[in-house]
């Protein structure tokens, strides 16, 4: 490896965790916001997105830039792949906390819901597990990976009893179905971004040990 790719890949991976670390404060502060109520959290979470939008195209312009000029093979190529399939998934990471601050504002104009619907143990796994992928890349630590993915089925079965909580709610409080829509539109996202950890994860498995595992679980 040359120097300067070596630099390169390094301004990658400072990049990469850069965007790690926002990608996750905007999910800890989305669900915040939509527990308080909090309009002005909400605000910043929807105006910060454009600066994961931005982290986002540079990743990937630096992606190609080194696939470019450089040409890596073996652990370097796994790695810039790698980079890129992250970046992806960290920015949708991003679009989904920015749906749950939209549904803090539209749930700040609603009074009070007659039924409590508790999202946070849905809320606790998502975010362990996010964090838990982002440093099984920190650490390139497999087992870590392999504990998110472990972790993804237990986040399915937290959202789908939220589902039906939440229809049962719909039917005892036709009044506050608005309300109840948006609690079960916040318990989608938080499983979708509990995918998106679990697609993390298995690329670090990829960049560690060169093995492809996304679909060994799909018969589930």
């Amino acid at each position: 490896m040359t120097k300067h790719m070596q630099k390169e890949l390094l301004k990658l991976r400072k990049m990469l965790l850069g965007l790690c670390e926002i990608a996750e404060e905007s999910v800890i502060n989305s669900v915040e916001a939509f527990s308080t109520r909090d309009v002005e959290l909400a605000r910043t979470i929807v105006i910060g997105d454009d600066d994961i939008d931005r982290i986002e195209v540079e990743i990937e312009e630096e992606c190609l830039k080194i696939l470019a000029l450089h040409q890596p093979v073996a652990i370097d190529l796994r790695f810039v792949i790698t980079a890129l399939k992250m970046n992806n998934d960290l920015e949708r990471v991003g679009d989904q906390a920015v749906k749950i601050a939209y549904k803090a504002k539209d749930l700040s104009k609603l009074s009070e819901l007659p039924v409590k619907i508790d999202l946070h143990p849905l809320t606790e796994i998502t975010r362990e597990m996010l964090r838990d992928a982002l440093d099984s890349l920190i650490n390139l630590d497999c087992p870590l990976a392999e504990k998110v993915r472990t972790s993804d089925d237990k986040a399915n079965e937290l959202k789908l009893q939220i589902r039906d909580t939440t229809l049962a709610a719909m039917m005892k409080y036709p009044e506050s179905i608005e309300g109840i829509i948006l609690i079960l539109g916040v318990a989608r996202s938080l499983e979708r971004i509990s995918d998106l950890a679990t697609n993390i994860a298995e690329d670090v498995i990829y960049l560690v040990d060169g093995e492809i595992v996304r679909h060994s679980h799909d018969d589930d």
